[in-house]
């Protein structure tokens, strides 16, 4: 039996059971292991399972005992640690309250401020649902009280969450650094300005949405204590100085993403025992989610290793390579290509299950074609970051859609994300046409 048949058919195969919901991790390895076995057992030409079980069992231990003990997988319980002990002391919220009181006299500017607080949340957290979940609890209820349109409300809390895909650190960027071999602080940076045009992108469109319906935002006339203003201002400055850290210290060269990450969980904690907002038990209870929500990144991660292992073994990859190669496609055909598969996918499977299931694919063409693996980091988070806010699955939606008030559709949802997700696709193809904006800032390093 074909090797790289038995790959493409795994690869099919993945796909038919992660839109069924089975669980990723045991997908992909079940996948691996079982495609692993039947390319051993049929080495010889016929079958003979007793040659397969020896190497079958160590790939798996081997991919499996790679992956956990590598060094930049470390930085991955230390920026989950983080966002969750700044979550707990409040600093997460503290951008968003900070421009709230600062645009409370514009029109969408609760709307406007709910964007900036998911920028400044992603900027610590680095999760996207994470950072839906907690200012959909937060704004959400604000702007209903003042009475915004509800598709405004929920529409551009959905959206602003999926910064948190996009703007550093982020967790997707870290599993593409560990899987493509590349510079997690170059990845870091790379997302910058890209994180930084899209909150503008969105900011835009709340613009034009409330000029062409002023009725959509209200604005709140309750007028501000003396002194609010800059109050919140000053108020906001743990959440600055973490972001200050985190890409000052990778961009001067003073730490690296893991050092930079040990360092600002270090300073959260700091500042929430001398704050008073944290508390032993409180601290308590943030270790103990980080720990679940690493053990499943773990999980996956280490799963989707033998999977790459596996479409090693098989060489699909290199032969979906001549394929396109003898195809004759150019490098935009190419990227069109990819986009429409990450679009498609994100319609259906969550990001970290697509970006550990493509790349073994992906990442081969990429390089081919001699494009950079920085800027097509960039791209490959900005579509992963697309498919959190498309119908039907797009997770971030029906996360919302969880934490608001329940006379709101998902539907209603989704169509005033469908603004917001235009923007998106403006972006995109603006990313795929200039990629100094995502080369400029690593390039300096």
């Amino acid at each position: 039996m074909d090797a790289s048949i038995i790959g493409l058919v795994g690869f099919g195969l993945v796909i038919v059971l992660l839109a069924l919901r089975v669980p990723i991790a045991f997908v992909l390895a079940g996948v691996a292991t079982a495609g692993t076995f039947l390319i051993y057992a049929f080495r010889t030409g016929s079958f003979m399972p007793e040659r397969a079980i020896n190497p079958t069992s160590s790939m798996v231990v081997n991919s499996f005992f790679e992956l956990i003990h590598s060094y930049d997988l470390s930085m991955i319980p230390l920026f989950v640690a983080l966002g969750n002990i700044a979550y707990h002391t409040g600093i997460t919220t503290r951008i968003y309250d900070a421009a709230n009181v600062w645009l409370r006299g514009v029109p969408g500017g609760v709307s406007v401020a709910s964007l900036m607080g998911c920028a400044g949340f992603s900027a610590i957290s680095g999760s996207s649902i994470a950072c839906a979940s907690t200012m959909g609890r937060i704004c959400i209820p604000e702007m209903l009280r003042l009475g915004y349109n509800p598709r405004l409300a929920t529409a551009s809390v959905a959206a602003g969450g999926t910064l948190g895909s996009l703007i550093p650190p982020s967790v997707l960027f870290i599993l593409y650094g560990i899987f493509t071999e590349t510079s997690i602080s170059k990845l870091f940076l790379a997302g910058i300005l890209p994180g930084l045009l899209t909150l503008l992108g969105y900011i835009v469109v709340v613009i034009w949405w409330t000029s062409r319906d002023p009725g959509a935002a209200p604005v709140d006339p309750t007028p501000l204590p003396r002194g609010a203003r800059l109050k919140a201002a000053i108020s906001a400055w743990p959440a600055l100085m973490l972001f200050v850290v985190i890409i000052g210290g990778i961009y001067g060269g003073i730490f690296t993403a893991t050092e930079a990450a040990a360092v600002s969980v270090v300073l959260t904690i700091l500042i929430g025992f001398l704050e008073g907002s944290l508390t032993l038990r409180s601290m308590w209870t943030a270790i103990r989610e980080s720990l679940v929500q690493t053990s499943a990144i773990f999980l996956i991660a280490a799963c989707a290793k033998i999977f790459v292992s596996f479409v090693a073994l098989t060489g699909a990859a290199g032969m979906v390579s001549q394929w396109v190669a003898d195809a004759g496609l150019s490098a935009m055909v190419l990227m069109a290509a990819i986009c429409i598969l990450y679009i498609f996918l994100g319609m259906f499977l969550d990001p970290v299950g697509i970006i550990v299931l493509t790349l073994p694919f992906v990442i081969p063409l990429i390089d081919a074609m001699g494009m950079d693996l920085i800027w097509f980091g960039v791209v490959v988070v900005k579509l992963l970051e697309i498919g959190l806010i498309t119908p039907p699955v797009g997770l971030n939606v029906f996360v919302i859609g969880n934490v608001t008030d329940r006379s709101i559709r998902v539907d209603d949802i989704f169509a005033g994300v469908s603004r917001f997700l235009a923007m998106d696709m403006v972006v995109l193809v603006i990313l795929i046409l200039v990629p100094a904006i995502s080369l400029v800032i690593p390039n300096g390093l």
